[in-house]
């Protein structure tokens, strides 16, 4: 919500009526994209174990295992946290956090009006721009095959396109009409970030300061559902940035009734994977420089374990203590360490009376003999 005021008023409108419910309520807020960030890496490292674990017998261990990097492609915006040794040049980029008695240095960047739906607003106000706003354009990352009617208002609903926004009456109506160019679709694209301008000594894009990529990774929400449609529906695999490249020229390439033969459920989106997968190809690559080395070690996953990654659990794990700033002490597992001593004294007894059934058993059967 762009508005503070209209912002502030929603805020109030839902403590007004959770107070109402009997939970303990503690409030609400609107997190910045850099907590959201966070939060997605603290839920993403806590699911997979990195910062502590409980042995079989109740101990708690901390693992010495390195961290994952997380990113996170919404609707609205994209995030890329992870732990770097690196210098942050930007202090605004920089959160320290301390868990379970580890000190942890991490690099994180929200960038708004990056993620996946506005990305595609965005895209089509540049290609209005560049037809001069004719009432048929075309449009290189939408499938041949594929044409559509479009209000204006639609795409200029969003403070990500409104400052483009035409002199044209927002009632108007424009046609759409795809024409399936993988390069210029590309081109398009790539306009839509700024690689020139950086005041640090590396920047990702926007002129925003980035240090140099390191260890493993894990990509979510749309990152995920991008790569599982390449893989799964289009049959092609993803290791390398070349193969997310060609996957996405071939996207682009197919037509429109052959895309709707091979995912006919996903009609409402099929049109847009185009576009998001070239999007997706230039953010990891072009925007935050991963290479042949760095690449593989992306895993694009939509769950960790059986938990769907996001920022809800982190934050909420921050927000009750479930993550102590100290390390555990081992009084914390003393009441598991006892469930385990009785249960391994029952198996006991039981493993005993069962020797000593037969043997009594045994013994009866000879006694008669």
């Amino acid at each position: 919500i762009a508005d503070p005021q209209v912002s502030d008023a929603v805020l109030r409108a839902v403590a007004a009526t959770l107070k109402m419910y009997p939970f303990d309520f503690r409030g609400a807020k609107i997190l910045s994209g850099e907590e959201e960030g966070v939060f997605g890496w603290v839920t993403a490292n806590y699911l997979l174990e990195n910062f502590i674990k409980r042995g079989w017998l109740g101990e708690w261990i901390q693992p010495q295992k390195k961290t994952l990097g997380a990113m996170d492609l919404g609707g609205a915006s994209t995030q890329i946290t992870f732990e770097t040794r690196d210098m942050i040049e930007n202090p605004g980029n920089e959160v320290m956090l301390k868990l379970y008695g580890q000190a942890y240095k991490v690099y994180t960047h929200s960038f708004l009006c990056y993620g996946r739906d506005q990305v595609l607003k965005r895209l089509f106000s540049k290609l209005l721009q560049a037809e001069s706003y004719q009432e048929t354009i075309s449009h290189p990352c939408w499938p041949m095959g594929y044409n559509k009617s479009l209000l204006l208002s639609s795409i200029y609903d969003s403070p990500c396109t409104e400052k483009e926004r035409p002199s044209l009456a927002l009632n108007s109506t424009v046609t759409v009409v795809g024409t399936g160019n993988g390069n210029l679709c590309a081109l398009h694209v790539s306009k839509l970030f700024d690689f020139t301008n950086c005041s640090f000594s590396h920047c990702s894009f926007d002129g925003v300061f980035q240090p140099k990529i390191s260890g493993n990774f894990i990509a979510f929400s749309a990152f995920f559902y991008t790569v599982d449609f390449i893989q799964t529906v289009m049959g092609r695999p993803v290791h390398l940035p070349s193969d997310l490249k060609d996957a996405a020229e071939t996207i682009c390439a197919t037509s429109w009734s052959e895309l709707l033969r091979k995912a006919p459920k996903l009609e409402k989106r099929l049109p847009d994977y185009c576009a998001v997968s070239t999007f997706v190809y230039l953010l990891t690559t072009k925007g935050y420089s991963f290479n042949n080395h760095s690449f593989p070690n992306i895993a694009f996953q939509k769950k960790a374990g059986e938990t769907s990654i996001g920022w809800a659990l982190g934050y909420m794990l921050n927000l009750t203590n479930m993550i102590a700033a100290e390390k555990p002490s081992s009084h914390k597992s003393m009441l598991y360490n006892y469930w385990v001593i009785l249960i391994l004294l029952f198996m006991v007894t039981t493993l005993t009376s069962l020797v000593t059934a037969i043997c009594l058993l045994w013994h009866s059967k000879s006694s008669i003999i």
